[in-house]
């Protein structure tokens, strides 16, 4: 596999940032250490490179109609402005991938997707496109933007002290999966660049996601770090967005989700339209779905420091590895010692008659049953201002 860099490789390698392999992508992992970089998320701000995304433009007169035959959620009807968070289906009901699409005016539509599902969902919307009629476009513009995010409850103050950029609205007045246009560079100079600033995030705080044209996004980046200094900004890395992510409860594609994992067992039947009029890639299998035979997602607290880790196997209160009869019941999809709670932490799948909130459970950690309770999910939620 060809390794990727996104446009703001050199500003991750000149911060001394430790790289890792993302789906093909050299990602920053972490610039100093993976504590510092979650807390400073949780107490001030961070700011994240996340151009690995895969962007999609969807544009046309039934480009929302096309897009409610391809996802599980009623696009067509969303306000120009606005984002929403959907899923791509296969014809089992198997999550594709989990994406966000945002209405950027009447007849376009910017679908972000995760960046190692970039070929799975381009091969959907084709298939679908083949298939179909209409007047619609579809375009693969992952090559063209870059993607940063500023999260933390400090994020709106480093924005708002960027002057070179600069929102088509106030940032106060954009609420939560919403977006707004906008430039970043000095006004009326000829190279000024478009920006779409969205409400989004991915950690459970406040924050910010703008897409930028990828040649511009070095200057971005910079302009952010230093106007963010002040205010506590640091650089972050994916193992403190992993962290971030898991406290507050957020799936992830090939831990959560996947393609053999129906919406309803990861908690997001909400997620699926079944109100609308007309099919849908999958609808007839989630419609079809037993709920109550498959296992389904959990939230996993525990005492102590040693935390579980994806893979790890979930037994019944009492009931130790090897017994007769007795194997496990769950799985851990992903784990961590919480750096905000003090605990570990995960995400499971478990049998539907182990789900129910306050259940004990145990999990097999390195060839130890430690005890483990059933918890709602979120784990952590954000003070609101």
């Amino acid at each position: 596999m060809t390794e990727r860099r996104t446009p703001l490789f050199p500003a991750h390698e000149s911060a001394g940032a430790v790289f890792t392999d993302f789906g093909g992508w050299q990602m920053p992992v972490r610039y100093t250490s993976d504590l510092d970089e979650h807390h400073a998320v949780r107490r001030a701000a961070g700011l994240f490179d996340i151009s690995h995304m895969s962007e999609f433009l969807v544009e046309g007169p039934d480009a929302g109609a096309f897009l409610d035959g391809v996802l599980a959620g009623l696009i067509s009807t969303m306000r120009v402005g606005k984002a929403k968070y959907s899923l791509l289906l296969n014809e089992r009901g198997g999550v594709v991938d989990d994406l966000i699409v945002y209405r950027t005016a009447e007849s376009t539509f910017l679908i972000i997707a995760n960046a190692g599902n970039r070929d799975a969902v381009a091969a959907a919307f084709a298939a679908a496109a083949e298939a179909g009629s209409g007047d619609r476009t579809v375009e693969d513009v992952s090559d063209t933007y870059a993607l940063i995010a500023v999260q933390g409850p400090e994020a709106q103050k480093i924005l708002e002290a960027v002057d070179t950029l600069v929102p088509d609205a106030p940032l106060s007045e954009l609420g939560y999966y919403a977006s707004l246009g906008g430039t970043f560079g000095v006004p009326g100079a000829f190279d000024v660049a478009p920006v779409l600033i969205a409400r989004t995030g991915y950690t459970g705080e406040d924050g910010f996601e703008i897409l930028i044209p990828a040649i511009d996004a070095l200057d971005l980046w910079y302009t952010v770090l230093e106007a963010g200094e002040p205010f506590g900004l640091v650089q972050a890395g994916l193992a403190a967005r992993d962290t971030l992510r898991l406290e507050a409860g957020m799936p992830l594609h090939g831990h959560e989700l996947s393609p053999e994992i129906l919406p309803a067992q990861a908690g997001l039947g909400r997620v699926v339209a079944l109100s609308k009029p007309d099919d849908f890639v999958g609808r007839a299998a989630v419609e079809a779905f037993d709920a109550a035979s498959a296992r389904v997602l959990v939230g996993l607290t525990a005492e102590g420091r040693r935390a579980a880790r994806a893979g790890a196997e979930i037994y019944a209160d009492g009931v130790e590895p090897g017994a007769d009869g007795a194997g496990p019941i769950g799985i851990v999809t992903s784990g961590v010692l919480s750096p905000t709670l003090g605990h570990p932490i995960a995400m499971a799948f478990v049998d539907p008659e182990y789900s129910e909130a306050g259940t004990a459970l145990g999990i097999d950690v390195r060839g130890r049953v430690l005890p483990a309770t059933v918890t709602p999910l979120p784990f952590y939620t954000r003070k609101q201002a």
